[in-house]
């Protein structure tokens, strides 16, 4: 498989999950095994949209058991007798190849020749660099030229994007960097979630995720720091 894999660094390795675990879009190709006309392949498609079951395939690193997923998007782009471009977006967890397979067994047989992920939640192809392109840049920053690197790298507080957020005050931070729970007062800007996480932010840095508790003093508790 080919395609966009967002890379944390630092800090921001603490907040990958609130980036990986979100949905998928994909391109691939798969071939059919039997003769199957269009009409037959898009309606066979169309059934595994929506919420499905789907069981790991046998090389995996997860428990064998089945898990709902959400199919939101698995769509004929073009066709080539026996192969097909097709079009997927998922529900993170959800196996393409276990995918195509499932729907193989509808239609006499399939399986995927090609697969490139296109977006992964936030981060999409159009915005992703090429591993060349990477050592390029690793390479100037250790000749001391570090301009092509930081054009490259994205700051953590892009987890704004995802989650709702928070704004405290100056004289709150060393309190937060110091376990405090989230008062009410530490806010210059509460956000409206009433469960839940969320980033808290003082201008346009990131302090810590918390979890909103809504208590008569606290609004939240702190999940993790990032000083």
């Amino acid at each position: 498989m080919t395609g966009v894999l967002p890379v944390a660094l630092s800090r921001a390795c603490r907040l990958s999950d609130y980036f990986m675990k979100k949905d998928k879009e994909y391109i691939g190709i798969m071939r059919l095994h039997d003769d199957v006309d269009d009409e037959k392949l898009k309606e066979e498609m169309q059934k595994f949209v929506g919420k499905i079951m789907q069981k790991p395939p046998v090389k995996s690193r997860v428990k064998r058991v089945e898990r709902p997923r959400s199919v939101y998007k698995f769509e004929i782009i073009e066709r080539d007798e026996k192969d097909a471009l097709f079009i997927a977006e998922v529900e993170a967890g959800t196996y393409i190849r276990k995918l195509v397979s499932d729907l193989g067994e509808k239609i006499g047989g399939a399986h995927m020749l090609e697969l490139r992920r296109t977006k992964a939640g936030i981060f999409e192809e159009k915005g992703s660099h090429t591993l060349y392109e990477i050592v390029k840049a690793f390479d100037d920053y250790k000749k001391g030229d570090d301009r092509m690197l930081r054009q490259m790298l994205i700051p953590g507080e892009i987890v704004a994007k995802v989650m709702p957020v928070g704004y405290v005050k100056k004289e709150s931070i060393n309190k937060l960097f110091t376990g405090s729970p989230v008062f009410y007062e530490f806010f210059e800007r509460i956000p409206l979630e009433k469960t839940g996480l969320i980033a808290l932010f003082h201008k346009d840095r990131i302090i810590e995720i918390a979890r909103v508790v809504n208590e008569s003093k606290v609004y939240a508790v702190p999940e993790f720091v990032l000083n």
